[in-house]
């Protein structure tokens, strides 16, 4: 008695190792084996990449153990199925014919089923007597029982290869924020330091990373990042134990110097009036205590961008490029000749310009340039306004803008966030060049 079952004969290919191979484990599989095809498949899905089978070749699959009644596979049992390629392609979601024998040879390729050829090239099953399968032709699916152990071990690989990629991408983006935080920390505070060469060295090292980069490479660039956030974190420790080393000090002098309350000197007195009515002491203290180094031009443009759109070019490559747009900017602002000339006498030429050109960035929010730039000079006057804590006032606010801009793209996404503080094309080009 014979269950027949027509189909196309699919082509002939040679047989290759991995295929004999693939035949020998399953010969091999031991009697007692038990496998459940659906954790079997689940695995296979895991493992794919590793295996070489694609989407189409596992909804195949899929149809596949769906023809085979039970949900426990096992070593002992007939373990063929003979659809024919209709059946097969309507469980399949409609595959065509090519397609199907397409993704078919990938399974066999990948040692997942055998093909258990009829002398004529199709599928069928022989029954006895007693309705039992005495022979069958089609697909093996003993190779999944045989390699259940290796397919799962395979999917395990991969999770811990995708956790691995977790742990490695939130350690970048962990060092990437706290290196962006260290950087403005540093500016902000005035700590002795190139930073804008800090910054091109950041730049240059996220630079490596590409759109899709695998985990070693991202590895590699958290070391990499590991030790500028720790040669940078040094540097800022080091200022600090500074400062309170000499804060210490000062405050020790002033202990012995005030432990006999009889000995006041005029000018003591004098200080003390002028805080009590002022309160402007300590901000002038914070102002003579900055750096005496110049601000790089490149920063003040990323700081001021405003002011490239007077240049000639819409271009500032030099600072007598950036003190010629100034020289536009202050009638566009309705400043007299007399402001600007004080506020150059006491600021200098290039402290000046880059005051204004804070000014013009900000005109929106000050109501009179002219008199707000004559305030500005009187307290440079007196020694209580700087430069750079305007230029910082404004990097930090436009980082506070980007911070809002991305908010929700960066809680969207796992990878990169140097979008906290992109230097501008100008900042770049200003740094790179030799001084």
């Amino acid at each position: 008695m014979q269950t027949h079952v027509s189909t196309t004969p699919f082509g002939r290919r040679p047989m290759t190792l991995g295929q004999i191979s693939t035949q020998m484990t399953a010969k091999a599989v031991k009697p007692n084996a038990v496998a459940h095809k659906w954790q079997v498949f689940q695995d296979i899905r895991e493992a794919r990449e590793l295996l070489g089978a694609t989407d189409r070749s596992l909804a195949i699959l899929n149809a596949l153990l769906t023809f085979h009644p039970e949900t426990a596979l096992t070593g002992d049992a007939e373990l063929i199925v003979w659809p024919s390629n209709e059946q097969l392609a309507a469980r399949a979601n409609g595959m065509p014919a090519t397609t199907l024998r397409r993704h078919i040879a990938v399974l066999v390729d990948c040692g997942l089923v055998i093909r258990r050829d009829s002398p004529n090239g199709k599928r069928f099953a022989r029954k006895g007597r007693g309705g039992e399968i005495e022979q069958a032709y089609g697909f093996d699916l003993s190779p999944l029982v045989a390699r259940a152990q290796e397919l799962h071990d395979l999917a395990e690989a991969v999770h811990a290869e995708r956790r691995a990629f977790r742990v490695a991408k939130e350690r970048l983006t962990l060092l990437r924020r706290d290196i962006v935080k260290l950087i403005d920390t540093g500016i902000e505070e005035g700590v002795p330091g190139n930073w804008g060469k800090v910054l091109l060295d950041y730049q240059a090292i996220i630079a490596r990373l590409p759109r899709a980069a695998p985990r070693q490479l991202v590895e590699a660039i958290s070391a990499d990042l590991s030790a500028l956030y720790v040669d940078i974190r040094e540097a800022l420790e080091s200022f600090t134990k500074t400062q309170n080393s000499d804060a210490n000090e000062s405050h020790s002098g002033r202990h012995i110097q005030n432990s006999n309350p009889e000995l006041h000197t005029e000018s003591e007195y004098g200080i003390r009036e002028k805080n009590e009515a002022g309160g402007t002491a300590a901000d002038t203290d914070n102002v003579r205590s900055l750096p005496k180094r110049e601000l790089p031009l490149g920063i003040v443009l990323d700081a001021c961008p405003g002011v490239l759109e007077l240049a000639q070019g819409g271009e500032i490559r030099h600072w007598r490029d950036f003190l010629a747009a100034a020289e536009l900017v202050r009638p566009m602002l309705g400043i007299s000749p007399s402001a600007w000339r004080e506020a150059r006498e006491a600021l200098g030429e290039q402290h000046a310009a880059i005051t204004l050109a804070a000014i013009y960035q900000r005109a929106d929010q000050i109501g009179s340039p002219g008199g707000y730039l004559r305030n500005l000079t009187e307290r440079a006057k007196d020694g209580k306004f700087s430069t750079w804590p305007m230029i910082m006032a404004l990097l930090r606010a436009k980082l506070d803008a980007q911070k809002t801009s991305n908010g929700l793209d960066q809680r969207r996404s796992d990878g990169p966030v140097d979008s906290l503080l992109q230097p501008s094309e100008a900042l770049l080009r200003s740094l790179k060049r030799p001084r």
